[in-house]
């Protein structure tokens, strides 16, 4: 996902590195008819190398189901997609049906049909309401939720216990359960705060999102507001005070995290794929999976999304695209898709498909309190590489207020 691929591709939970797949071309013109029925074009990343399997069996059974409509597929790997829908578009050649990540710009051109024109009232209903929220540009929804993630709080317990530290829910209490693991000694470190490149921006959410802040919505990029000061100010304290690993401010999240499977970290923020790591690199780790905790305990998480949308072309495909969606989001359907590719369903009916699952589920439980990044808003593109470069200061000397209004002042200049 095009949020996915700036963190590396760890949403796939025990799949190989990310290739580009080609399947077969599109046949004939896009958007014409197809004899008696329709034909769909569909275009695609490839998240793993299952992906296109996976696709090729979702289409089989829609097609058995729908024998009036074909649907062509075609997979790119992330490198290459957003070069080829800005091709086909500017060719006048846009698939029907497009999985990508940010849609706000096709949505301000009035390219993409309005979510509730080519979904079924019983799927629109179905999709987390958080999610739906963040696919809207102007009030009205042009995404549809396909994939996410959410954060969690990943605790080794017998580090914890030896430690004679509680799980903590609050800030306070964090840093209280984080500086006696620290005083084990022996390298080990309380929490794992990753403020390098790699996902500063994700961290900075973690903090500043729950002490109450935002970075904004829509129509503003905020930074440097009381709310979040008071989060990045906690960061440096659980820095000064000895809570975390020594290099907070150049720490990047993976390799931190393979301290943590090593055993070395009290705490730290993950995502469901950090379950599978575990699994396969340290199956003997004590751990436990919790809420992250926030200034006052309320629940929170890190949400992100990828979508899928649909493009007015020529031609009355309404019908056929509301088929698919039909198809492609019932539970039977769209469960297995989600878990073949180490992600979380964004639907409600799909959540509770999977309550059983024991190692999901406290994700599960976090989606309908998830917040997202303004990623709707244009300026987001400069915020997001601004925390990457500048939010680790926070693990020096430069104030926590001074840090913000840096990475304000470049999200103003664009």
């Amino acid at each position: 996902m095009a949020q996915y691929k700036r963190l590396g591709g760890i949403m796939a939970i025990t799949l190989a590195a990310t290739t580009g797949l080609t399947a077969c071309g599109f046949g004939g013109s896009s958007g014409e008819e197809s004899g008696d029925g329709a034909t769909l074009d569909l275009l695609v990343p490839s998240y793993s190398d299952a992906t296109q399997g996976l696709w090729e069996d979702v289409i089989a059974g829609f097609e058995e189901a729908n024998p009036d409509v074909n649907v062509n597929l075609q997979v790119e790997s992330w490198d290459n997609l957003e070069s080829v829908i800005a091709t086909r578009i500017q060719g006048g050649d846009a698939p029907d049906i497009y999985n990508g990540g940010p849609f706000a710009g096709f949505a301000e051109d009035e390219l993409l049909y309005p979510v509730e024109e080519i979904t079924s009232e019983e799927t629109y209903a179905d999709f987390q309401p958080t999610f739906l929220e963040n696919a809207q540009v102007g009030g009205t929804t042009y995404g549809l939720p396909w994939i996410a993630s959410s954060r969690a709080l990943f605790v080794n317990d017998a580090l914890l216990e030896e430690a004679g530290a509680e799980v903590p829910a609050t800030w306070d209490e964090l840093l209280e359960s984080a500086k006696k693991v620290s005083e084990l000694g022996g390298g080990v470190a309380g929490y794992g705060m990753p403020l390098g490149s790699e996902e500063a921006q994700a961290e900075a959410g973690v903090w500043l999102w729950g002490g109450g802040g935002t970075f904004g919505d829509a129509d503003a990029i905020t930074i440097d507001t009381p709310e979040n000061l008071e989060g990045a100010e906690f960061i440096k304290k659980m820095i000064d005070e000895g809570a975390t690993q020594a290099d907070a401010g150049a720490s990047d999240r993976s390799p931190l995290f393979d301290i943590f499977v090593q055993g070395k970290i009290g705490m730290q923020v993950g995502l469901p794929p950090s379950v599978g790591q575990i699994e396969s690199d340290n199956p003997e780790l004590e751990y436990s999976v919790h809420p992250i905790p926030t200034k006052d305990g309320s629940p929170f998480t890190l949400g992100v999304a990828d979508h899928l949308m649909a493009f007015q072309n020529d031609g009355d495909k309404q019908e056929a695209i509301t088929a698919f969606f039909d198809h492609l989001y019932s539970a039977d359907v769209y469960v297995p898709w989600v878990q073949a590719e180490g992600f979380l369903p964004t639907t409600m009916s799909g959540s509770e498909q999977l309550a059983d699952d024991e190692a999901l589920a406290p994700f599960l439980e976090t989606l309908p309190d998830a917040q997202f990044y303004p990623s709707t808003n244009p300026d987001w593109q400069a915020a997001d590489p601004a925390f990457k470069a500048l939010f680790g200061q926070l693990g020096g000397d430069k104030s926590a207020k001074d840090v913000l209004a840096e990475i304000q002042a470049q999200v103003d200049a664009g």
